[in-house]
């Protein structure tokens, strides 16, 4: 299952794919998320490894930077005991001081049970996908502007 959301946020490109590209945000735009805790390597670089402790339930996702071409791309895998999420993170200039943000994220479920229980809540993920980068978005327009 696929889902994909496009912003436009009033930050610079440069800016906006720092403030997404560093792990130690999260917590901040998340509001799911109660913690972030690094695994190994430098906390965003390639290769580089957090986990993702929610504030409700025991769904503990481990991701992992596949890449990084900043300012235009990002690209992670969060994996958790029954999905697996490649996010592919885009952006673009619209203008100095506003950039747009196309997020998306496919998740492969696994299992059977699994596999069922994502088409029957592909609306309520979509949903869930929406709220997280609209959040982003509250988060990275109250920071500085500028590099």
């Amino acid at each position: 299952m696929k889902s994909v959301v496009e912003l436009e946020i009033g930050q610079s490109q440069d800016k906006l794919a720092a403030l997404l590209a560093d792990p130690t945000n999260s917590t901040a735009w998340m509001d799911d998320i109660q913690r972030y805790e690094p695994v190994r390597g430098q906390p965003g670089t390639p290769g580089s490894q957090y986990r993702l402790v929610p504030k409700k339930g025991s769904m503990v996702f481990l991701a992992t930077v596949v890449s990084r071409d900043l300012p235009n791309e990002s690209r992670l895998r969060l994996e958790a005991s029954n999905v697996v999420v490649s996010i592919t993170a885009r952006f673009s200039a619209v203008s100095h001081d506003r950039a747009r943000l196309v997020s998306e994220e496919v998740f492969e479920f696994k299992g059977l049970l699994h596999k069922i229980f994502g088409l029957l809540t592909t609306p309520v993920i979509k949903k869930a996908h929406r709220q997280h980068m609209e959040a982003f978005k509250r988060f990275a327009e109250q920071q500085p502007t500028g590099p």
